[in-house]
């Protein structure tokens, strides 16, 4: 049974469980509501409740497991050869996948039957024609051990699937039993049912948690095995990037320091054109503006912050670039060479991360008391002196705020930096030079020819761990700052 379809079923089974515990409720007292130690509701949403939780994280937990465990064991049917041909276990297990998703195709068309699927000497010329024809790429033809591999691969999914449906169902029927049972006058329904959606919510809430830490252990664990491979002192202090795929004899420089170089350059250069444009614009906006102008600009303003970064790559590609060369370039200065620059990438950045400070900025110098305001046009001040000396000193934490977040956003972005800046690892102060970042090299490296047990691809974890440490370290210092003049300013 398709998931959707159990899931609806289950939904089912509680509205009629909701309803049937309403009832029951009701019915131990006599229709009246009175004697009942909750409201009738409440001893339908107990029900539903115990069948909706139950069921649905069963459901959860079997769809996590099930695939780790059969493709454990559909690991352990691959010959050595058919690995050694390929070179990964990975990939081998990928056609396996594919080749079971072509069959189910094929099925679901006609163009086979089960009988034909499940037979051990089919054609394999045959079977791999046919999966062409229900539109499976496959690029070579099918060995016996992959087709041996999809088999049981789709008999254990089905089998796994089928346990699941009447497992699920068997639960939340029980559920629905133990919640109609518990519908009595007398039961604390509303206490369970409050109790419960606590649960419900801490659970949501410690998602978050749970999703950080598992990023934070996979980046570790990658990055540890990373370093037993490569020299940790050549990648942190070397000034030379050039990673080689030639295999595991090749030669590779993994110095991240050029690209974290590339990294920072290019953030200062945003935040350079983010930070005035954007405060400015929440001066203007929270100050000076009407409000009819303010309830025009500042929806525009935000519309920024709705445009995908790829448009702004292209942006940066097709517009910024040539214009930047055209200026700067052999007929104008002739100091830039390419369109691709820290410049291009900067600039474009820079108008990405205008939202980001001036909503935010702007939000903040609105919630300062209007009463601080007006104390110092008691005394005074006119109303730029108030702005530079009571409301920008008020709002300061939540500027600073506003700015981390930009320059968090600055140094992950990816789209902008492959599109605008290049792709050239190197240590140069121009700004009109071709450069890198540490996220685009993130994705060449798990996009290039090297397996995952090489260093050119556990590189990328080890990047990623370097840019979590730099960006937990600035929100720390950056953390420290606003406490301090906080404290002064109290």
């Amino acid at each position: 049974m398709p998931t959707l379809w159990l899931f609806l079923i289950v939904l089912g089974i509680a509205a009629v469980g909701y309803v049937l515990g309403r009832g029951r409720a009701l019915q131990s007292v006599g229709g009246d509501n009175r004697k009942l130690h909750s409201l009738p509701s409440y001893y339908g949403a107990n029900v539903l409740i115990k069948v909706v939780v139950p069921a649905f994280l069963l459901m959860i937990a079997w769809l996590l497991i099930q695939p780790i465990v059969v493709s454990n064991t559909i690991s352990g049917m691959i010959p050595d050869r058919s690995v050694d041909n390929t070179g990964s276990l990975g990939l081998v297990m990928a056609e396996v996948r594919r080749t079971a998703e072509g069959l189910d195709n094929a099925v679901a068309q006609g163009l086979m039957d089960e009988d034909f699927v499940n037979s051990a000497r089919a054609d394999l010329a045959d079977v791999t024609q046919r999966l062409k024809d229900a539109g499976q790429i496959v690029t070579s033809e099918v060995t016996q051990p992959i087709l041996n591999a999809a088999q049981r691969y789709r008999v254990m999914n089905a089998t796994g699937n089928l346990m699941m449906t009447v497992a699920v169902l068997v639960l939340a029927v029980l559920g629905a039993l133990w919640g109609l049972r518990e519908s009595q006058g007398d039961f604390r329904a509303r206490n369970t049912v409050e109790q419960s959606i606590r649960a419900l919510l801490i659970g949501a809430a410690s998602i978050a948690i749970l999703t950080t830490v598992g990023i934070i252990l996979s980046l570790v664990f990658n990055t540890i095995e990373f370093f037993r491979l490569y020299p940790a002192s050549d990648f942190f202090f070397g000034t030379n990037w050039a990673p080689s795929f030639s295999g595991r004899g090749g030669s590779s420089d993994l110095g991240v320091i050029p690209l974290l170089w590339g990294t920072f350059y290019i953030s200062i250069v945003a935040l350079a054109v983010a930070v005035p444009i954007g405060l400015f614009a929440a001066i203007y906006l929270s100050e000076y503006a009407s409000p009819k102008v303010r309830s025009v600009a500042k929806p525009l303003l935000e519309v920024l912050a709705g445009i995908p970064t790829i448009v702004y790559g292209l942006f940066a590609l097709l517009t910024v670039g040539p214009l930047l060369l055209k200026v700067f370039g052999d007929d104008g200065l002739g100091i830039m060479q390419a369109g691709t620059a820290v410049m291009t990438a900067g600039l474009v950045m820079g108008i990405m991360l205008i939202p980001f400070v001036s909503s935010l900025s702007d939000d903040i110098i609105n919630a300062v008391p209007q009463a601080m305001r007006d104390g110092s046009y008691g005394l005074g001040a006119t109303q730029s002196e108030t702005i530079r000396q009571v409301v920008l000193p008020a709002a300061l934490p939540g500027i600073v705020g506003a700015i981390l977040l930009a320059a968090s956003r600055a140094i992950g972005e990816t789209m902008i930096v492959v599109l605008g800046a290049g792709a050239a690892a190197r240590l140069s102060l121009n700004p009109f030079e071709a450069m890198t970042t540490v996220t685009a090299k993130i994705v060449s490296q798990l996009t290039g020819d090297a397996d995952f047990a090489s260093p050119e691809a556990l590189v990328a974890f080890a990047l990623g761990m370097t840019l979590f440490v730099i960006t937990l370290c600035l929100n720390v210092f950056a953390l420290y700052i606003v406490r301090k003049y906080r404290e002064q300013y109290e």
